[in-house]
């Protein structure tokens, strides 16, 4: 094998890698490890009772967490032989962390000022007009220039679930029909990909 094939197996295999890490979660069982963390889990009560969770990655948005958490209630009511809940607690929590990465060629030295005394100077570069120098006495700041913050939300949402059987009560806004949930939202409910 060349060696131009040999980097583009490579570069190849790197992308993939990189791909997976890009995924939102789909709708799956927990995972703690892995290229994709998250899914659904739940935790029987009593019963006829059950907390249901969903927790995303970071690239999962909310509502797609709070979709996978009520399909994921239906499909549970199913499996249990229910045709309908009602959420007796529902809540969804927001992780977020922000993070300032500051430009890693803007670093602090010590020289002699322009006013005889050693003192802090800064020397950084910029793309369209190379080296400068920042002054804490004159000028503007450049910290903010090229300073990139982010900021990552995770959210994860939780009900606790009562299933019944029979027909659901009509007006009750906490009442779901189990198998009507997964029909509307089935189109929109994204499993993992089968591994090859």
């Amino acid at each position: 094998m060349s060696m131009k094939k040999a980097a583009v197996a490579v570069a190849l295999v790197l992308a993939a890698g990189l791909a997976a890490c890009a995924t939102p979660t789909p709708y799956q069982p927990k995972v703690t490890k892995g290229a994709v963390t998250g899914g659904f889990s739940e935790q029987k009560l009593e019963g006829d009772r059950y907390r249901v969770t969903f927790a995303g990655n970071s690239l999962t948005s909310r509502e797609t967490v709070e979709r996978y958490l009520l399909y994921r209630s239906a499909e549970l009511t199913t499996q249990q032989g229910y045709d309908w809940f009602e959420t007796a607690d529902h809540r969804t929590e927001r992780t977020a962390r922000t993070y300032v990465e500051s430009d890693p060629l803007a670093r602090p030295a010590f020289g002699w000022g322009p006013y005889g005394y050693w003192r802090p100077a800064w020397r950084y570069y910029g793309p369209a007009y190379g080296w400068r120098t920042w002054d804490p006495f004159w000028g503007d700041p450049f910290f903010a220039d090229r300073a990139q913050i982010r900021t990552v939300e995770k959210f994860e949402a939780a009900a606790e679930i009562v299933m019944h059987k029979g027909q659901k009560p009509q007006g009750d806004p906490r009442a779901y029909d189990a198998r009507e949930i997964m029909a509307n939202l089935a189109s929109t409910i994204v499993r993992p990909e089968a591994q090859k």
